[in-house]
């Protein structure tokens, strides 16, 4: 049994898969003055920009910005394909830590905040803001949909902290930022601690949460599908048909819970999965790939970027 847990773990080592370059901020942009960054419903890159910016504190080799005063007109650079693109956010009154592109043209953003604070801020197709409203608090997912509006996932502190917002574990909104529902899940499946991971495609959303190793599929009409699978708490997720990849994770019986790297691939059944194949993740130089933010999933894609780093975004995709 050993020996085959030890050929088990070194199939990880020995079998790799490259990220790919996807987006790069023009340099004319100062990376520095970046305050968040993602991959909205439609494949753009986006990178919010503060004009006039602090950094009080230093994060992963790099400093992190804030605004220097509330509010402030953010310029929001877009990269479609390579067409670059400008749109600005008049009034911005939270100092945002995330934010996606809405269906409709506009715009939602987070920061952090206590309980019943209005940590979100929607703005609309012409820049101007719409309402602020309370997000909750401990958000770790933050994505928006093609359709109908967007998604958002807490970690346990949040799930646990007396905030009703965050008490849903993984929460639905409609564009306009109104609470449009929350994972209810049946017994034996019913207890959310955490969200580890959700992926957004048109307005289905696949997310996976701890304890255990759930993957829900739901969407607007509310249903819910839920497979238990044999890796538990990944960094992210991909999907493609009935094939799934999962970045990170802990795969029963083969130690991979601290390799950030690992890769596992999944074929769904009707009620769970099996594991088909296990890979190493590395740089296109065949750098090994030890830390990155927390990615931005979306259907078949797994977007990445580095912690040092809100210039370049890397994507990992289902084969």
């Amino acid at each position: 049994m050993e020996a085959l847990h030890s050929f088990a773990r070194e199939v990880i080592f020995l079998t790799k898969v490259a990220l790919r370059p996807y987006a790069l901020l023009p340099r004319q942009y100062d990376e520095r003055k970046v305050l968040a960054s993602t991959i909205d419903p439609w494949g753009r890159a986006l990178w919010l920009i503060c004009p006039d910016v602090r950094f009080p504190y230093r994060w992963a080799g790099r400093g992190v910005p804030a605004p220097v005063n509330l509010p402030f007109d953010a310029l929001v650079v877009i990269s479609d394909r390579g067409e670059v693109r400008e749109r600005t956010l008049h009034g911005v009154a939270v100092a945002p830590d995330a934010f996606d592109a809405l269906p409709g043209g506009g715009f939602v953003l987070s920061s952090n905040g206590g309980p019943n604070v209005p940590s979100g801020q929607i703005f609309g197709p012409d820049g101007r803001s719409r309402r602020r409203f309370p997000l909750g608090t401990h958000l770790k997912h933050l994505v928006a949909d093609r359709r109908a509006g967007f998604w958002t996932g807490y970690a346990d502190e949040g799930i646990y902290s007396g905030d009703r917002v965050s008490a849903g574990g993984l929460v639905r909104w409609d564009n306009r930022g109104n609470h449009a529902g929350a994972l209810r899940p049946p017994e034996p499946y019913h207890h959310v601690a955490e969200v580890s991971t959700i992926n957004v495609s048109d307005s289905t959303v696949h997310a996976m949460y701890w304890p255990g190793a759930p993957l829900v599929e739901t969407g607007p009409s509310g249903r819910l599908r839920i497979r238990v699978l044999p890796v538990s708490d990944p960094f992210g997720l991909a999907i493609h048909g009935d094939r799934l990849l999962l970045l990170g994770g802990d795969e029963r019986g083969i130690d991979t819970a601290a390799r950030v790297d690992s890769v596992h691939h999944l074929r769904l059944t009707d009620d769970g999965a099996a594991v088909t194949g296990r890979q190493g993740l590395v740089f296109p130089n065949g750098d090994p790939v030890r830390r990155y933010a927390r990615p931005v999933c979306r259907g078949p894609h797994v977007f990445l970027r580095t912690l040092r780093t809100l210039r370049q975004w890397w994507v990992l995709t289902v084969p």
